[in-house]
């Protein structure tokens, strides 16, 4: 999630250098309800412990509003298809959604 809200606060500058901004939170859908649980409780857990650093930048930025962090299910995370094996009926919808087509199919 850090290296995500890094790249957001980047394209944020990018954007605001192009004269366009936004006062909307920048949102970073995370498929992980434990690491969305972590990032807005400031305890410390022995668990967390080795990436307390980062959990306290996240937590800055989710204080802030910069950032929200919205749950998104395995079964509508496109970014899926690239990290994982999935079923056939997964892969065949995030292939549609991303306008992707088979070059090799004789259709």
């Amino acid at each position: 999630m850090a290296q995500g809200i890094c790249e957001l606060l980047w394209l944020k500058m990018i954007l605001e250098d192009l004269k366009i901004k936004s006062d909307e939170s920048m949102r970073l859908y995370c498929d992980n309800k434990s690491s969305i649980r972590i990032a807005r409780n400031p305890v410390q857990h022995d668990r967390t412990k080795h990436f307390e650093v980062d959990r306290d930048f996240i937590k800055e930025k989710l204080d802030s509003d910069l950032i929200c962090t919205p749950y998104v299910s395995s079964q509508d995370n496109v970014a899926d298809l690239l990290t994982k094996g999935l079923n056939s009926t997964n892969f065949e919808k995030f292939i549609f959604k991303l306008g992707m087509i088979d070059v090799h199919s004789p259709t």
